[in-house]
């Protein structure tokens, strides 16, 4: 049974940014808003809106995107959010 992987972005209100990896994005999701780690990013940075992501079955594929992502400037991380979601609408459903 293969398992499903998903890089994501998250947006805060001033739109800085978080890129995360993970193979459960609903559980991620939930873990983020309920800042289950006060020291960490998204929690100091209030990053919770969900407004890119990407899907693929191969765990090695996902990091190695995942640290590509990281590396691009932040002109080119925003216009491949706004590719997916140019209304930066919270792409998470709870």
């Amino acid at each position: 049974m293969s398992r499903t992987y998903f890089v994501y972005i998250l947006a805060s209100e001033t739109r800085e940014l978080y890129i995360g990896v993970t193979n459960d994005l609903n559980r991620r999701m939930a873990e983020h808003r309920l800042g289950l780690d006060p020291k960490g990013y998204s929690s100091r940075h209030q990053t919770t809106p969900l407004v890119y992501y990407e899907m693929t079955t191969d765990v090695v594929s996902a990091i190695r995107r995942e640290k590509r992502l990281k590396r691009l400037g932040r002109l080119r991380k925003l216009r491949l959010i706004e590719g997916m979601n140019p209304e930066w609408h919270d792409l998470a459903s709870f």
